[in-house]
């Protein structure tokens, strides 16, 4: 490797986005946690990276596995499953906050919703989906960070919408409001 690799100075500038996609691969509870073990993973292997990717591809790289294998973890899966059966807090429980607006409210179900949907997704598919989508990275990048060839990531990201699309056309009822702007609901489950 030709540079040297300051661990304070690539802690600082890639912790933000390595924090914001773990957030989204194993939600906000896990997601600290997981940006410290990828930074302890990187800190030690730093003097061993030879530059074959860049230094954003390999951290990424390192925050997918973690995600990975804390998603498929049983431990994880356990704690997932009894948070299910707690169900959503009642509304006179939570006490009276004032909301924005009955538009907000609906913005913050559609999101929940989806943001389920997505949850729900096996972790290969909504690791592409989340660097493609949401963080905004080309197939290229997707493929580098999560060590696919190229036309790998492209088939992967292919199926994961085309799963996302169908989980989303099962749970979710869409709709246009006054506004026409594109609104959902949770479809109503037939008795289970």
């Amino acid at each position: 490797m030709a540079e040297t690799i300051d661990f304070q100075t690539l802690h600082d500038r890639y912790r933000p986005g390595i924090l914001r996609f773990l957030r989204r691969m194993v939600g906000e509870a896990d997601a600290e946690d997981m940006a410290q073990v990828v930074f302890e993973r990187a800190n030690r292997s730093l003097k061993d990276f030879r530059g074959d990717s860049t230094v954003a591809t390999w951290l990424y790289r390192i925050a997918s596995n973690v995600a990975v294998d804390l998603l498929r973890s049983p431990a994880f899966k356990r704690r997932a499953a009894s948070l299910d059966e707690i169900g959503e807090p009642d509304a006179s429980a939570l006490g009276e906050r004032p909301s924005n607006s009955e538009h907000q409210a609906i913005r913050n179900e559609m999101n929940a919703c989806i943001r389920e949907v997505v949850d729900g997704l096996p972790a290969n598919y909504r690791a592409v989906l989340i660097l493609s989508d949401l963080e905004g990275f080309t197939p290229a990048e997707v493929a580098a960070r999560l060590g696919l060839s190229l036309e790998a990531a492209k088939v992967r990201l292919h199926r994961a919408r085309t799963r996302l699309r169908k989980a989303l056309e099962q749970e979710c009822q869409f709709y246009r409001d006054d506004l026409g702007q594109l609104n959902c609901d949770r479809k109503q489950s037939n008795g289970i």
